[in-house]
């Protein structure tokens, strides 16, 4: 592929950063990135189903996620804006990140005190004030991530925040569930706002970055300067507004199409928007899925997230080490055929164990073959812990590539508002359409649903396919 040459590393040296204290401190900052995550989706949605809400309710809650997706809007600010006191203590990036995470530990203790039951207005408001402290902290942190290593490093600083973030995944699903299914998920939720202060602790600990600042960057900045130059005659309260808009909104825009270009920038976009559309629709029905199979809460906690734990922590390690190795561009797809045979396998295993025709086989083609071949079987221990640690690597590998692949996009200048742009274009079509997976599911039934997911994934490996035969290297020069 010719979109980037990068430099010849042993596997040894690739593997050798991971000792860096950058990289072990985006450990703890991944966790703290991770946690809130499942709390208000697969997990929340556990809750939901064991209080018996409709799986349709369940799917259309997880539009609280959208919070993710539209934090580009206040990006500008946590880029920009210094937070009264703290900043002058902590500097912008940590000042922000301790902010946020006041406010998701606050947002959770309150989640903890809901009761579903009794309608889920009160759940939804809580849930939705942690995806929004949980996305603030995500912009902090991903600017901290990108701005404390050079960019020869980005792959393992994502692998290690993988790493992190996928533990939290564990803990804010397994560790929740198992908690949930001996105390009650009052005490599993009170218990996840308490770790929040994992994140508390690490950024009190770690270093604010130096921004390193390109001259093409500055050159760039000094053309919006001019142009508010010229309009010496606004009044001053349009002038600032002017000023703001231009430095905060337009000078991130106009700085990645210039090194870009339109096209190639479009084409950017239109895979980063496409690349996670199977994870992001299938993660949401994965406990209700589980749960529908037969298996209890706590067996949920301990078979389909525990297991899958090592997997994550091999897949996010495997992947930082073949973007060290070979590129960005061939782990992204190797990623995204990983996801797509994890789907087909999940899609399989829904057609084929469960018993409950309303539920797992609604005479679509794929539940239709797969009962022609086979005698259904039981939903075994080790079936499911067997699909969902293949799942785990292959998400592993798929999310540390896109992470490295984004976070050489951004410019020192925009860091925090590029890199939210991206991540918010990510996740904004996978969170709309994840919305409709209940619907998708008492349309389908789970082994065709499964599959529908895995074709989901089938238009950003196109996309893929086509970017690589760009050299985005040289264009973002």
């Amino acid at each position: 592929m010719a979109t980037e040459t990068p430099a010849r590393r042993s596997w040894g040296q690739a593997l050798l950063v991971y000792g860096e204290r950058p990289v072990l401190s985006m450990l703890f900052l991944g966790f703290s990135a991770g946690l809130p995550f499942y709390l208000v989706f697969s997990t929340l949605s556990a809750w939901l189903r064991t209080e018996h809400i409709e799986r349709a309710t369940i799917g259309m809650l997880s539009w609280v996620g959208l919070m993710y997706s539209f934090k580009w809007v206040w990006a500008p600010i946590v880029d920009r804006v210094a937070l009264p006191v703290i900043d002058r203590l902590l500097g912008r990036r940590r000042s922000w990140m301790l902010l946020a995470q006041i406010g998701i530990a606050i947002c959770l203790a309150n989640l903890a005190l809901s009761d579903p039951g009794a309608g889920v207005m009160h759940v939804a408001m809580f849930a939705l004030g942690v995806a929004f402290f949980a996305a603030t902290q995500d912009i902090a942190i991903d600017a901290w991530r990108i701005e404390s290593a050079s960019a020869d490093k980005q792959g393992a600083m994502a692998a290690a925040y993988q790493i992190g973030y996928r533990t939290a995944l564990m803990v804010a699903s397994a560790g929740a569930l198992i908690i949930a299914g001996e105390s009650g998920f009052r005490t599993s939720y009170l218990t996840m706002a308490a770790l929040v202060s994992i994140g508390v602790a690490t950024t009190l600990l770690v270093r604010e970055p130096v921004r390193a600042i390109a001259e093409s960057v500055q050159q760039r900045e000094q053309r919006v300067v001019a142009w508010l130059a010229s309009r010496a005659h606004w009044p001053r309260w349009m002038r600032a507004t002017g000023a703001w808009f231009m430095g905060a909104l337009a000078g991130p825009v106009v700085d990645f199409f210039s090194r870009y270009g339109l096209g190639l920038g479009l084409l950017i976009f239109a895979f980063i928007s496409t690349y996670r559309l199977t994870d992001y629709v299938m993660g949401t029905m994965t406990n209700p899925f589980y749960i529908d199979m037969g298996f209890s809460v706590t067996e949920v906690g301990v078979i389909a997230k525990f297991f899958g734990w090592p997997s994550t922590l091999v897949g996010a390690v495997l992947g930082g080490v073949i973007v060290a190795k070979v590129g960005r561009i061939k782990g992204l797809l190797l990623g995204s055929v990983l996801v797509i045979v994890s789907n087909i396998f999940y899609a399989t295993y829904g057609a084929y164990a469960c018993h409950v025709p309303l539920e797992c086989a609604r005479s679509g083609f794929f539940s239709f073959w797969v009962e022609q071949i086979t005698t259904r079987g039981p939903a075994t221990d080790l079936g499911l812990a067997t699909i969902v640690s293949f799942d785990n690597l292959a998400l592993g590998v798929h999310g540390t590539a896109l992470i490295a692949f984004m976070s050489s996009l951004t410019s020192a200048k925009y860091t925090a508002t590029q890199y939210a742009v991206l991540s918010s274009l990510y996740s904004l079509p996978g969170k709309l359409l994840m919305g409709t997976s209940g619907f998708m599911v008492d349309a389908l039934g789970y082994g065709d649903f499964f599959l529908y997911t895995a074709l989901l994934s089938v238009p950003g490996l196109l996309l893929l396919m086509w970017l690589s035969r760009r050299d985005i290297t040289a264009a973002g020069n």
